[in-house]
């Protein structure tokens, strides 16, 4: 007799992962439902609300009108009276039309209650640039969102990070936004079946190495995963941290990495004054100074809005070459 034949892992894209991890969620609680525009006819501008009107109705799957301070208003208010919202934010970019209920009333409703209320409210918003989108559809602004006491803030780099950062973050009884990456949604790799959570605040080591640790956000792990393919070629063996979480950040796991390579570079997608970066090189400085044999260095996008154009948007998305010339001169070859 033959040997039965193994099963296929199931491969899913970014995408479905993000669909998958909602239906998840709503088909566990009763309490939960989705907001944002376009998320139950057309199945969201991206795809990845597909199906959840037919599943769930429109009393749980909500199109609502282009008002971004309302949508975020409704996840704060419904999640303080006993519901768990999913509010869709379509571009990261519209966060300057609610930062009010974002950063007032969202972060700190939970503080000025004396910890009666809960805000049990997942945002999921795009971020990062792709697709000659231009300037006000292609912001990281995680920086905006990790400054705010209160606020947790994701950052899944692949399909199944994105189904169980979400299922972790509407479990939470606190606010969490996920932010998602347009450029990743066609990405996939085996995602299981059944229920996972990605715990919020733990990194992982992508990739174990000696020479420098690289610590990395969002899409930019791919790119840091190519780079470190490519040093291989010139001896050099680089760790790859995914960050996963901004807020709260996984510092101890970025410590015990400097502790065996001695040497940091930090890649974001977002530009680098003032973006996350500068936030982890400070904790980096105050808690593995002694064991740093160079200085802590960081790749980001240049301080200007996304451009338009194809071949300029390009040259302004951080990419492997680049994280690959910046490790090199961090190691002084």
């Amino acid at each position: 007799m033959s040997e039965a034949k193994k099963p296929e892992p199931r491969v899913l894209p970014y995408v479905l992962a993000i669909n998958e991890g909602i239906r998840t969620v709503l088909r566990e609680q009763d309490e939960a439902f989705i907001a944002g525009e376009d998320v139950a006819v057309a199945g969201s501008v991206y795809g990845y609300c597909g199906g959840l009107l037919d599943e769930f109705g429109p009393r749980r799957v909500i199109d609502t009108p282009i008002s971004e301070k309302g949508i975020m208003g409704l996840g704060v208010g419904a999640s303080a009276t006993g519901c768990r919202p999913i509010i869709d934010l379509m571009f990261m970019d519209f966060l300057g039309e609610c930062m009010d209920e974002v950063a007032n009333q969202m972060a700190k409703m939970r503080f000025m209650f004396g910890g009666k209320a809960t805000l049990p409210v997942t945002v999921l918003t795009m971020g990062g640039a792709g697709g000659s989108l231009a300037a006000q559809h292609s912001q990281s602004l995680e920086a905006w969102l990790a400054h705010l006491p209160g606020m947790k803030v994701v950052m899944p780099s692949d399909a199944y990070d994105a189904k169980g950062m979400i299922i972790a973050a509407c479990r939470d009884d606190n606010p969490v936004f996920v932010v998602l990456n347009k450029a990743s949604l066609a990405l996939s790799m085996e995602v299981p079946e059944g229920t996972y959570e990605v715990p919020i605040g733990e990194a992982v080591v992508r990739k174990q190495g000696t020479d420098l640790t690289i610590v990395a956000f969002g899409r930019m792990v791919h790119e840091a995963l190519d780079a470190a393919e490519q040093l291989k070629d010139v001896g050099l063996n680089v760790e790859v941290i995914d960050a996963r979480s901004v807020q709260p950040f996984d510092t101890a796991t970025v410590v015990a990495s400097i502790k065996k390579t001695h040497r940091a570079l930090i890649v974001h997608e977002a530009v680098k004054f003032g973006g996350i970066g500068a936030e982890i090189t400070a904790q980096i400085q105050e808690e593995a100074f002694d064991y740093l044999d160079a200085p802590i260095m960081r790749v980001a996008a240049p301080f200007s809005p996304v451009p338009f154009s194809p071949a300029l948007e390009k040259l302004y998305i951080p990419n492997a070459a680049g994280i690959v010339a910046k490790v090199k001169e961090t190691l002084e070859l």
